[in-house]
């Protein structure tokens, strides 16, 4: 599959600027970057369901694309799902059916013969990459894998859950083994152990994988490649290698950039400092020190002369540096210092929360839990046990049954996974400087968090989608933290380089966290308590 020079403007904005991509069979390229960099419309592009503005895409007649929308009929079944994802396995069996009989009946040395058997071989090779031979067994596999292997395959679509509808449009392609294969958010709408066989199943593949995801545990265990579309100088960057390799490569360019700006930075300081004190030397009103008289004037022209070249030189050398310096890496993400007036508090043997024998009838099952002053306490189970109901009663917003103990004057923070703010006509400039006032929005502009975009802080916070109000809110979190910060999926609709960020600012940041979230990535480096919960009868 190749790429060149694709242009694609969208809404009278030039989404994708020149971008070009090849991507050779046993290569898993995993593209990333913030939302709206083009990530989806670079996979349309590639599989022809949205055509360039400028620029060629090159790919194989028999592509497979798992778009994030459901590309099947409510009223299809499961079972006619499955034939359509047969259908070129039970084609290669039966042309190799006729090709073989063909070449029983036509003689070795008669004409013809040497094409029909390439014909052959090549269908026969064909059929050896998608397993054709093994694909009803192979689709039994993967429907199990995918967590579907007991739905019944008279099911309409119709009758599944968005979930269920997503993992079977997932299972047709695994199912086809196509010769490439584009895949948009994969892992949403699995749980571990099947995004872990969604892994298995595309390292086993022999052809071309190009993958947009959030899920870094996803990019860490599959991709052989991965594509930073954030904008840069040169377009995206293309890094060899899984995450933990971007991630390594990440780091050392970041080294590499504040090495050479404080560098810099060192050397426009001597070089103003050099321009001063040279150019108060050549100043021509200065007369000879005392030291000087003897031989002034033989020497005066010469050394003003070597002094004025100096001058010159250190001021052009100035202005070259000043016009291409290196602008200051930006600051990476981390919750305001000083900005918890109770902290210290936290020599106080009382925790921060008491819960004893706490329950919501059909939310909750019974719990018991203190929170300290600086716990980093992570809260997992399966959907439906009861996680973000925990946060909404530690965060005083739902009422449970059971003893609930609060510190006195205790602040709590909840970023949930809905954000809805009271004044939805103002922009998210003037809601983050109103909500923390002039002097801490001006010490921690919102624009320096890097969470949200320039394009966007004059926007209305109603008009913003799910995920931008998300970041607004995580930004007042983190200008502000309170004493008992409580975050609900914190790492959705982050791009993988923010989710970084946010993880090491909560190994640093003031205050107690509790966090609930099924991002495997954060899950598997956590070094805080962790509390599982199970579901059970409310």
């Amino acid at each position: 599959m190749v790429a060149h020079d694709l242009v694609r403007n969208l809404d009278g904005r030039r989404v994708l600027d020149g971008v070009s991509l090849t991507a050779s069979p046993g290569h898993r390229i995993g593209l990333i970057g913030e939302n709206g960099v083009g990530k989806s419309t670079l996979l349309r592009v590639l599989a022809g369901v949205d055509r360039p503005d400028a620029g060629s895409v090159t790919h194989p007649d028999d592509l497979g694309f798992l778009h994030q929308e459901m590309p099947f009929a409510p009223d299809s079944t499961i079972a006619t799902v499955l034939d359509g994802a047969l259908r070129e396995a039970r084609e290669d069996l039966a042309e190799l059916e006729r090709l073989g009989d063909e070449l029983a009946r036509v003689p070795e040395d008669a004409l013809g013969h040497q094409e029909l058997l390439a014909t052959y071989g090549s269908r026969l090779e064909q059929a050896q990459d998608r397993e054709s031979w093994d694909a009803d067994r192979r689709a039994a596999l993967v429907l199990d894998g995918l967590g579907l292997g007991a739905l019944g395959h008279e099911r309409t679509l119709g009758s599944l859950s968005g979930g269920q509808r997503g993992r079977l449009a997932l299972a047709a392609l695994l199912v086809r083994r196509p010769s490439a294969l584009l895949l948009d958010e994969p892992t949403n709408h699995l749980d571990d152990e099947a995004a872990g066989f969604l892994e298995h199943e595309l390292r086993e593949l022999p052809g071309t994988v190009v993958a947009a995801s959030h899920d870094r545990a996803f990019l860490d265990a599959v991709c052989t490649d991965v594509v930073d579309l954030d904008p840069a100088v040169d377009g995206p960057v293309r890094y060899g290698g899984n995450y933990s390799a971007y991630l390594g490569e990440k780091r050392a360019e970041r080294t590499r950039w504040e090495r050479r700006y404080v560098e810099e930075q060192e050397e426009l300081a001597d070089l103003r400092r050099s321009a001063g004190v040279t150019a108060h030397r050549v100043a021509p009103d200065r007369g000879p020190r005392d030291n000087e008289k003897m031989g002034y004037g033989h020497r005066a022209g010469r050394v003003q002369s070597q002094i004025s070249r100096r001058v010159r030189n250190a001021t052009r050398r100035l202005e070259e540096l000043e016009r291409a310096q290196v602008t200051e890496p930006p600051r990476p993400l981390r919750f305001a210092a000083g900005a918890l007036a109770a902290a210290v508090e936290e020599e106080s043997p009382e925790p921060l929360i008491s819960l004893r024998d706490v329950r919501v009838p059909g939310r909750l099952a019974s719990a018991d839990l203190e929170v300290t002053p600086s716990d980093r306490l992570l809260v997992t189970g399966d959907n439906g046990a009861g996680k973000s109901t925990l946060l909404a009663v530690l965060a005083g917003r739902m009422v449970a049954e059971g003893e609930v103990w609060r510190r006195h004057r205790l602040t709590v923070g909840m970023l949930a996974q809905d954000t809805v703010f009271d004044h939805p006509d103002r922009t998210a400039r003037d809601t983050y400087a109103l909500s923390l006032g002039p002097v801490r929005a001006e010490e921690m502009p919102l624009i320096a968090l890097g969470l949200m975009s320039v394009g966007d802080l004059d926007k209305p916070v109603g008009r913003l989608s799910v995920g931008q109000r998300r970041r607004l809110a995580l930004a007042l979190l983190v200008a502000r933290p309170p004493q008992l910060l409580l975050l609900d999926e914190p790492t959705n609709h982050l791009s993988p380089r923010l989710c970084d960020e946010l993880e090491e600012a909560l190994g640093t940041g003031p205050g107690a966290i509790v966090l609930a979230s099924h991002d495997r990535w954060l899950r598997r480096r956590w070094q805080g308590r962790e509390l599982r919960l199970k579901r059970g009868e409310g």
